[in-house]
């Protein structure tokens, strides 16, 4: 019943007021107060026998009438700033340049060790930075270089987890980034559950322009053909397209191996992603360098038209009118003491 009368009341008070919105309506209803210091009392009619004689003291009725005013104002900003005034939230249609990007970011143990060239045996050291930093920071620098694009993030090892939707604030997306690398990642991948997260991302949305799932890690896993299934169908409903940036690591035999030996999982995860219909395109990276041209890559070939929708957050206009309210009242009371008669400061209260 309140969150009826509370519609019903800040739809008839948010059209009266230029479409501004109120949170709590109900104080509305108290604004006739704001009338009070308006009406005449007889406490400020006098009887005097004769005044013909004394000269219309225009400047006390001036302040005496503003005084009123003042106060009757301050009533109202403040009931308006109790019922919370401000401006209800939007969406604005932009148009701009970039693509919609769901990263899915590889957060598995595998991700902490270090990066390091080809044929080398991996070891623990300062002198190289782990794989998962080197995409972290790759990927932040590539959400800079494209600030137009709309970004959603996902972690994974045993399972998804989606960090932020779609957005394309700058800093949410650098923070998101920036908590991949919080604690230690899990022995455990299920990529195709990521895979099919990342495509999940798109659906209910409006396709206005560029579909890109990027797709960061240094290893993959066995996908079952009930999980490709629905991986493919996912891809091609959200016409989605598909960049895997595999972080090679030292000892990997790369993407180019036999996708059948059950010891390649990334030679499989490879030939059923270049099966499914959707674009499709792989960087194999073995050294920070290669990382930084693959991410540069995915930057130059996606550039394209892009139509998206900018949600404005409500603002809150509360706080002017509280101020206007004490402006008003400290009005009312320089008012009141100027106007009062000076005989009767000295008279007990």
């Amino acid at each position: 019943m309140n969150d009826a009368v509370n519609g019903l009341l800040g739809s008839l008070f948010g059209s009266l007021f230029g479409g501004l919105e109120f949170a709590s309506p109900l104080w509305l209803l108290a604004l006739p107060l704001a009338l009070l210091p308006l009406w005449p009392r007889r406490r400020h009619t006098l009887d005097y026998a004769c005044i013909d004689w004394l000269p219309r003291d225009g400047l006390g009725d001036a302040l005496l009438r503003g005084g009123r005013i003042a106060a009757a104002l301050a009533m109202l900003a403040a009931i308006i700033g109790v019922a919370g005034i401000g401006q209800p939230a939007t969406e604005l249609q932009r148009t701009g340049r970039g693509a919609e990007i769901a990263i899915v970011l590889d957060r598995s143990r595998s991700m902490d060790e270090p990066l390091v060239p080809k044929g080398r045996q991996p070891v623990i050291d300062s002198s190289h930075e782990s794989k998962g930093k080197v995409a972290r920071r790759l990927l932040s620098d590539f959400a800079q270089r494209r600030p137009e694009d709309r970004y959603a993030l996902l972690l994974f090892s045993s399972t998804p987890m989606a960090v932020v939707s779609f957005t394309q604030h700058g800093d949410v997306v650098q923070a998101a980034i920036e908590a991949g690398g919080i604690g230690r990642g899990l022995s455990e991948t299920d990529i195709g559950r990521a895979l099919l997260a990342g495509a999940e991302q798109f659906e209910r949305r409006a396709y206005s322009g560029s579909r890109i799932l990027l797709l960061v890690s240094d290893g993959a896993a066995q996908v079952d053909p009930d999980m490709r299934e629905r991986i493919t169908r996912a891809l091609n409903k959200n016409r989605v397209a598909v960049y895997w940036v595999f972080i090679r690591s030292a000892l990997s035999q790369g993407l180019d191996g036999d996708p059948d030996d059950g010891n390649m999982p990334e030679a499989a995860l490879h030939a059923f992603l270049k099966s499914t219909g959707v674009p499709y395109q792989a960087f194999e990276a073995e050294d920070p360098e290669a990382v930084k041209q693959a991410v540069a890559e995915v930057d130059r070939q996606q550039n394209l038209p892009l139509d998206y929708a900018e949600r404005i957050p409500r603002r809150d206009f509360s706080a002017w009118f509280f101020a206007l309210a004490l402006l008003a009242g400290a009005l009312a009371l320089a008012s009141r003491l100027l106007t009062k008669p000076a005989w009767t400061q000295d008279l007990p209260s």
